[in-house]
């Protein structure tokens, strides 16, 4: 089960046209491995948590497509709180 769904994603980026469907789809899949990866923990959509996470890290590379700079440089502190909680808070069961 997937934690965000395209049309989630398309309204916290207020993107409102289907020309980057794909991009978004590829964003969203890499999200949810990467907290997966991160946490060792498969979450669902009812982790609202684990929502705001994927949501942000999405807008984050959405917004910031270059992978070498000042934007890509840090992971931005509230990811690294919410990544924190979601790792600790749910040690290793599937949410």
């Amino acid at each position: 089960m997937m934690i965000v769904t395209l049309e989630e994603v398309k309204n916290w980026l207020r993107v409102d046209f289907s020309d980057d469907d794909t991009l978004i789809t590829t964003l969203i899949n890499a999200a949810e491995e990467y907290l997966k990866n991160a946490t060792g923990i498969t979450f669902d959509a009812t982790n609202y948590l684990a929502k705001i996470f994927c949501m942000t890290l999405i807008a984050d590379w959405y917004e910031n497509r270059e992978l070498i700079g000042k934007a890509s440089d840090q992971v931005r502190p509230i990811l690294q709180s919410i990544l924190a909680q979601l790792t600790y808070a749910y040690g290793g069961e599937t949410t």
